[in-house]
């Protein structure tokens, strides 16, 4: 029997890689895409084989639409795409909108909005003529919680991905695709030290009414619903996995 087809953005570490183990035990195939971290998707891409399935990575920056029809060459020369987990994205250190560079924003909103976009619309190419596929943006409880003082960019790009999955939803809808969203709240993943800040989640947990982090796998085991036939009549939201914060 023919497994169904899932790529996955930026699954070196984290929620990413999180989710691909999880999709792979689940019954999925697998095309992961890094940025920089070769060993760390390598790694990934072998606990995937161990249960079972086809893995492969590639080295792809989202920012780069090349990188993008690279990685969507591989897709249609290992199969038709049954789901996008459309994930790469990054954080930038702490500051105020105040001391906000233009360099800063550009590389936020091309990795995080722009090329986040290209790659759900190259999946859209790809399922819609099929009438079937699912694609979970993943975009963070920053989006409303507007991470004053911290990431207000950061946060503003994941509240541009949470009206962009509405809007998305709606086009492919009749058309038998299924667009969500995820928003992680406070997850203890490897993002808090790229933000230059490694204790941040320990630091901030009192603030969550379940008063704990959340972890990678919680956040899977969330986006591997939204890609079942459990979740057959679900489209155009986003699911907060965020202890109520």
């Amino acid at each position: 029997m023919t497994r169904p087809l899932c790529l996955i953005t930026g699954a070196s570490a984290g929620i990413g890689a999180a989710c691909a183990t999880l999709a792979a035990q689940r019954g999925y195939d697998l095309i992961l895409t890094y940025n920089s971290d070769a060993a760390g998707a390598q790694a990934v891409a072998n606990a995937c084989i161990g249960h079972g399935a086809r893995a492969q990575i590639i080295q792809a920056d989202v920012a780069d639409p090349k990188a993008i029809e690279t990685v969507f060459a591989r897709v249609d020369a290992t199969g038709p795409l049954a789901a996008l987990i459309n994930n790469a994205g990054i954080v930038a250190p702490a500051t105020r909108v105040a001391d906000l560079t233009h360099a800063r924003l550009r590389e936020m909103f091309d990795v995080n909005v722009i090329g986040a976009m290209l790659v759900a619309a190259a999946a859209v190419r790809r399922m819609e003529p099929r009438g079937s596929g699912v694609i979970i943006n993943v975009t963070s409880a920053a989006a409303r919680l507007g991470s004053a003082n911290q990431y207000v960019d950061y946060a503003a790009t994941k509240a541009a991905m949470d009206i962009f999955t509405k809007g998305l939803s709606d086009e492919v809808a009749a058309a038998g695709l299924r667009v969500m969203g995820i928003a992680p709240g406070l997850i203890d993943t490897q993002i808090h030290a790229k933000g230059g800040d490694p204790d941040r989640a320990a630091r901030l947990a009192s603030n969550v009414p379940m008063q704990r982090t959340g972890s990678a796998d919680e956040v899977a085991q969330a986006v591997l619903w939204l890609l079942s036939d459990q979740a057959s009549y679900v489209t155009g939201s986003t699911l907060d996995v965020t202890g109520g914060r």
